[in-house]
């Protein structure tokens, strides 16, 4: 199951940087949360994944889950669900400012 997980993390980091590569813009914002996502089953997949333990330890209990990768698993959701967020706005303003979404025509020229 690890391996599986580590193939399909490996894929979503290939096809973020790939769209984090494009000149549009919300290609880019598409890319930021493809290697978020990624990020996420990383830190799942390196937690190990068992199944059916609690996450705590009490009495009677010798195998359990480490419960810090979940943890960090939802830190990170809140904080790239707040960084894509901000993504999106800027360039809703972006577009409605300069009536295009192309990173090269975003750039402007020395004459402007």
């Amino acid at each position: 199951m690890e391996i599986l997980m580590c193939i399909l993390g490996g894929a979503l980091f290939a096809a973020g940087i790939y769209l984090l590569l494009q000149r549009q813009l919300l290609r880019i914002i598409l890319g930021t949360a493809l290697v978020s996502h990624g990020a996420h089953l990383l830190i799942l997949t390196m937690g190990k994944l068992n199944r059916g333990a609690p996450p705590v330890l009490g009495e009677g209990i010798g195998h359990y889950t480490d419960p810090l990768p979940q943890a960090l698993i939802l830190t990170s959701i809140v904080i790239s669900f707040g960084v894509t967020s901000f993504l999106l706005v800027l360039a809703y303003r972006a577009y409605q400012k300069n009536r295009t979404d192309m990173m090269d025509q975003l750039r402007g020229t020395e004459d402007e």
